[in-house]
């Protein structure tokens, strides 16, 4: 029999090895403004990061491969107007767009791939969000044309709090059956209010499975900015020191939720 001592040590022991909760990553294409109406500051800011949400920790984002934005069916590159920043002493990335003619506009990042060791696999977060102007609500349900992306079955924006937001995962062009995707909210989102402390790990990211179709609803319960992160596995194989590594594809959209009781919430 164990002494409680060695008892003790031996359970911590077991306990060590094993893993902690993995620590959702999510792509970030944040809009000063989801509605832009007359008499808004016709330059639009947006800021580009990678991070994980809830947690309010940054991670390094290298140069995006492609930062752009989809206007009445035409895509326009926006990769020179976006400067390198620092969030927390990692690279994030910040522009500005002048809009001036009505519709809807999705802005849309694909990273460089990121190497995650802890999880041996590479990561490419294609990530979009949909900016409305002027009142001409056009253009918010067409694809970008990414490798993977969520093309929004209900307005992504003009949302309050407990709205369902339904969205759709396509991977090359085609519907991903039961899709998994990962839902966070971007904790301290609004600098005035304290941020929010999980009870537990598994509040940190929701989960919620797509239908046959790729078809995915949740109710986004906190006025602010929620992603919706859903994740393929890629045919392809990127190198990493001499070996071949899986890659992880995530289509991400971002969305924004006021709250119907004070009609406002900070973006």
């Amino acid at each position: 029999m164990l002494r409680p001592i060695a008892l003790a040590v031996a359970c911590l022991s077991c306990l060590s090895l094993v893993p902690g909760p993995s620590l959702a990553h999510f792509g970030a294409v944040i809009p000063s403004d989801d509605i832009i109406t007359k008499g808004d500051p016709a330059q639009l800011s947006l800021r580009l990061s990678f991070l994980h949400p809830q947690e309010g920790q940054a991670m390094e984002l290298a140069r995006p491969e492609q930062i752009g934005m989809l206007h009445r069916g035409v895509r326009t590159d926006l990769g020179s107007a976006f400067q390198a920043n620092k969030e927390q002493g990692f690279t994030s990335w910040q522009g500005s767009v002048t809009i001036s003619r009505p519709g809807d506009y999705t802005f849309f990042m694909v990273p460089t791939p990121y190497w995650e060791p802890s999880e041996d696999v590479f990561i490419i977060h294609s990530t979009k969000v949909c900016v409305n102007a002027f009142g001409l609500e056009q253009g918010w349900d067409q694809p970008v044309g990414l490798e993977t992306e969520i093309i929004p079955l209900s307005r992504p924006y003009g949302l309050w709090t407990n709205n369902l937001f339904t969205g759709q995962v396509l991977l090359k062009g085609k519907p991903v059956p039961f899709a998994e995707v990962e839902v966070e909210y971007l904790n301290a989102s609004a600098p005035p209010a304290p941020p929010i402390t999980p009870p537990s790990s598994p509040f940190i990211t929701q989960v919620v499975k797509a239908d046959g179709k790729g078809v995915f609803s949740y109710a986004m319960v906190k006025a602010g900015w929620w992603g919706f992160a859903a994740l393929s596995e890629d045919d392809r194989l990127l190198e990493h020191d001499g070996v071949k590594k899986k890659v992880e594809l995530g289509a991400v959209y971002w969305v924004h939720a006021t709250d119907l009781t004070t009609g406002d919430a900070p973006r």
